[in-house]
């Protein structure tokens, strides 16, 4: 394995995660990046970087961003939301991994990319959830605006500096197992 590949790797499972908190803008960074010639992106997936991708990406980040504001409509996004980030962390890992069988991209892209991502939509959407049950949606604008910046460090993170995005996923999982085990420890 070449470092370009694991770096692809990393690269790719930051914006999974990315992808968790918000599902359009790691696809948005990523079209734009591509668009830029920063990052080089499969054959099959180089459409990304296109004119009419960035600009329907960027209208759909836009769109995504402020719904999360609307009360009981961020509840509604959160229901859908974690398929669509399963989907969306699957093909930014399929569209970044290079120099990988067709066969082990695919595994690496369901598993760490689709996982990922669903994984980290799903404690997002169980914390909104709860703000909106304890304090009447008031604090899901701050739970919108810390998941929004999340993203947008990690995927620009994940662009520029992919070990670093790698870092930072560990460090959000970690965030995230040690809220569930205290979560499930005060039920017991």
């Amino acid at each position: 394995m070449t470092s370009e590949t694991i770096i692809s790797i990393f690269l790719g499972i930051g914006l999974a995660a990315s992808v968790g908190f918000r599902v359009f803008l790691p696809l948005f960074a990523l079209s734009l990046a591509s668009y830029f010639n920063i990052w080089q992106l499969n054959e099959n997936w180089e459409w990304i970087g296109g004119i009419t991708a960035l600009i329907i990406l960027g209208v759909a980040t836009i769109v995504e961003i402020f719904a999360y504001y609307i009360p009981y409509v961020d509840n509604l996004l959160d229901s859908i939301a974690v398929p669509l980030a399963a989907i969306a962390g699957t093909a930014v890992m399929v569209s970044t991994v290079a120099d990988l069988s067709p066969e082990i991209t695919w595994a690496l892209a369901i598993i760490a990319g689709g996982g990922t991502a669903a994984a980290i939509s799903g404690a997002s959407g169980a914390t909104r959830l709860a703000s909106t049950a304890s304090t009447a949606g008031v604090g899901n604008p701050i739970v919108s605006t810390v998941e929004t910046g999340t993203s947008v460090i990690m995927t620009i993170a994940s662009i520029f500096v992919p070990i670093l995005g790698f870092v930072l996923v560990l460090i959000v999982v970690y965030i995230i197992f040690k809220i569930y085990k205290k979560i499930k420890s005060t039920k017991t």
